[in-house]
């Protein structure tokens, strides 16, 4: 359980952040997350949760801009009393294209918000984050099941994984463990926007479990690890996938 404990959660209003911030609360966090642009999901979010009597907060900024990291974490800092544990979440997936065909300002958007603001808020958690903490960054299966139109996503998200294992060498010391959870197909807005019905389906087909993840399995994995019995776990990649390597 998480009673008393302080997370801050990137990207928490839909999908697989929202199942995560849902089960930290769930488990007794007092949590803050941010959104980019949805009032509405965000709003739905808080009131579920603050329905079942947990304690969760929103904030809107957009982790694209140069500041937007170091304004969650200065938001987070006014509203808890200490920071035990930080989830990075929030990505952009734009859709897929050639590396030929990307936009660089679009590969400069993915980056800001995949890459840098990862860096940005693990740097914060070095600086304050309370001993025993700990730091979960969501990646992808992708970084190891590559394919053609995703230059900009896997190579943000390979560059998390990086910086993971050295932040949990670095922070070790401290019993602050650092560690990755990489999803495989998970049945979001995002997965069915930027794939055909018969592209899930052969996914389905070539996974063990015969089916895509759900956003709860992903925050499941999470909440292990952001909890006492993931202690002796750090600067590892959970593949949540169902078995599809």
């Amino acid at each position: 359980m998480l009673a008393g404990r302080n997370a801050v959660v990137t990207g928490g209003s839909r999908g697989i952040g929202r199942a995560i911030v849902e089960r930290l609360c769930r488990d007794g966090a007092h949590v803050i997350f941010n959104y980019a642009s949805d009032d509405d999901a965000a709003a739905e979010v808080v009131r579920k949760v603050r329905g079942d009597g947990g304690k969760v907060r929103a904030v809107r900024l957009d982790l694209a801009d140069p500041d937007g990291p170091e304004r969650l974490m200065s938001a987070a800092e006014e509203e808890l009393d200490g920071l035990d544990i930080l989830v990075n979440n929030a990505a952009l997936c734009p859709a897929p294209a050639p590396l030929t065909d990307t936009d660089p300002a679009v590969f400069d958007q993915v980056l800001a918000v995949n890459t840098r603001a990862v860096f940005m808020t693990v740097r914060h958690a070095a600086l304050r984050m309370r001993d025993g903490g700990r730091i979960v960054n969501i990646s992808t299966a992708n970084t190891v099941r590559t394919g053609p139109g995703i230059s900009a996503y896997a190579a943000s998200k390979g560059a998390v994984e990086q910086l993971t294992a050295v932040a949990a060498h670095e922070l070790g010391a401290r019993g602050i463990t650092v560690n990755t959870v990489s999803p495989g197909a998970t049945d979001t807005e995002l997965l069915r926007a930027n794939n055909q019905p018969q592209a899930l389906e052969a996914v389905v087909g070539m996974t063990p479990l015969r089916r895509l993840g759900e956003p709860a399995d992903v925050a499941d994995v999470v909440a292990f690890l952001a909890g006492h019995d993931g202690r002796w776990i750090t600067g590892q990649n959970i593949r949540a996938t169902g078995g599809l390597a």
